[in-house]
């Protein structure tokens, strides 16, 4: 709330606000001292998403409280009711007209009727595979005695067992919805009614794998010659050992990579003799030696570590202090198109001036000590974004390209061979980079397997 708001308002309106603001504090004075009686008891705040980089699925979910329970469910009040668009050309339409009245038995079928009511019903075919049987035949040419065999036309090859639309869908379940190979059997048997085997399956993931690893090669080159780029790392198990699921994107391409370790020759190999110009990551050593004329790093993280130092020692506000300059450095950004330059400019040489007076602070506490020493020797890469529109103060679109590979992690429990991993990541790397462009995951996979067998051409 501004002056200005505040002289604006009633004499009862900011007793109001008085009261309410001291209540307030007084709860946050009981928590404050609650955690400092645990700090000193010698218990430590316990780890959780809020704090540290550890992932929402493994915080403590305790039971809802009774105020919650008792809350309405549903829309809130005066919420706007929303329905289904009418589709402009439905595939069919059923004309529903009385044949004779009721009451007397007179027929109506010839009589003129009136329009009053339409509903449409979204419905899915029967969804059951069909089989092609491909005949191919031979002619002998009674003009020059050469035998000629039938060109078989695109989608019906000699060699296919399975349409580029089936295997598609084959690995449309393998890749994106994190089906295991039983499960993908039962979906194809139960849905479509095609018997396949497990080795079945097994090939057409190879034959999309490889044919991925093709591709990659102009994504690479696109994320190499990317002014920014955004990169982050996760664990993977490949044949029984750990491996790290690396990801870099920029604003049209995202690029996979699998490799057993976590080192910086990774960056290396994946960027050449290639430098950015502004390179987003985590506070990890080898993020930082990326090829780049500048590093941002990710605030997101920062004020997740800041949290943990308020929760550490509540009676000590200099980590509340740097969280608050930098949760407005971020709003700051957000806002950007609706100030003048002048004022916006104002405001990161406001923003600047007050952390360099916070790294300047001495501090007692270790935890927040190790942070203002981090933030004096990375001081240059804390606000790059107010000083670029291209840069974002976070890193959450890798940790976003990376979420579903955590999943298939998890679900599958990891990949059995090196070639499965280096599928998968090329293959996700095609999905994503598609994706950016408004293209569909199942399209961009059909496309890797050619021209689909039906319908059947002339």
């Amino acid at each position: 709330m501004t002056r200005n708001e505040m002289a604006r308002m009633s004499r009862d309106e900011l007793m109001d606000l008085i009261l309410l603001q001291a209540q307030q504090i007084g709860v946050l004075q009981a928590e404050i001292e609650a955690l400092r009686q645990k700090v000193e008891q010698g218990q430590k705040p316990p780890t959780n998403s809020g704090n540290s980089s550890q992932p929402p699925s493994r915080d403590w979910k305790g039971n809802l409280p009774a105020e919650r329970k008792k809350r309405r469910r549903g829309a809130p009040p005066g919420h706007p009711k929303h329905v289904r668009k009418l589709v402009v050309n439905p595939d069919h339409i059923v004309e529903v007209k009385p044949r004779v009245c009721h009451i007397c038995q007179f027929d109506l079928r010839h009589e003129s009727s009136v329009l009053m009511d339409i509903n449409q019903i979204t419905e899915l075919p029967v969804a059951k595979a069909e089989v092609i049987e491909v005949r191919r035949y031979a002619v002998e040419c009674p003009g020059c005695g050469h035998g000629q065999l039938g060109e078989v036309p695109p989608g019906l090859e000699m060699e296919r067992s399975f349409g580029a639309r089936l295997e598609a869908t084959v690995v449309y379940y393998r890749q994106e919805q994190h089906m295991s190979y039983v499960r993908t059997q039962a979906a194809l048997q139960n849905l479509q009614g095609v018997e396949i085997s497990q080795g079945g399956i097994d090939k057409i993931m190879q034959r999309a794998g490889s044919k991925a690893m093709q591709e990659v090669q102009v994504i690479e080159q696109e994320i190499q010659q990317s002014a920014v780029i955004h990169s982050d790392e996760t664990g993977s198990r490949v044949d029984g050992n750990t491996w790290w699921q690396w990801v870099f994107c920029s604003l049209t391409a995202v690029l996979h990579v699998m490799r057993f370790n976590r080192s910086a020759e990774v960056v290396q190999n994946v960027m050449g003799k290639h430098e950015a110009e502004v390179w987003v990551s985590d506070c990890y050593l080898p993020q930082m030696q990326a090829p780049a004329q500048k590093h941002q790093l990710c605030l997101a993280h920062q004020l997740r570590n800041l949290q943990a130092v308020v929760e550490q020692d509540p009676s000590h506000f200099w980590a509340r202090h740097v969280q608050i300059l930098f949760r407005y450095a971020i709003h700051l950004h957000n806002q950007r198109q609706k100030l003048s330059e002048e004022a916006f400019w104002n405001r990161v040489v406001r923003i600047e001036r007050l952390f360099d007076q916070l790294l300047q602070q001495n501090l007692d506490p270790p935890a927040a000590r190790r942070l203002q020493r981090r933030y004096q020797k990375y001081r240059e890469t804390l606000f790059v974004f107010l000083h670029r529109t291209d840069v974002s103060p976070t890193n959450n679109i890798s940790e976003r390209h990376l979420r579903p590979a955590v999943i298939h992690r998890k679900v599958s429990g990891g990949f059995r061979s090196d070639w499965g991993a280096r599928g998968y990541a090329a293959l996700k790397s095609l999905i994503d980079t598609a994706r950016l462009s408004g293209s569909s995951p199942f399209d961009t996979i059909q496309n890797l397997f050619g021209t689909p067998s039906l319908p059947l051409r002339a």
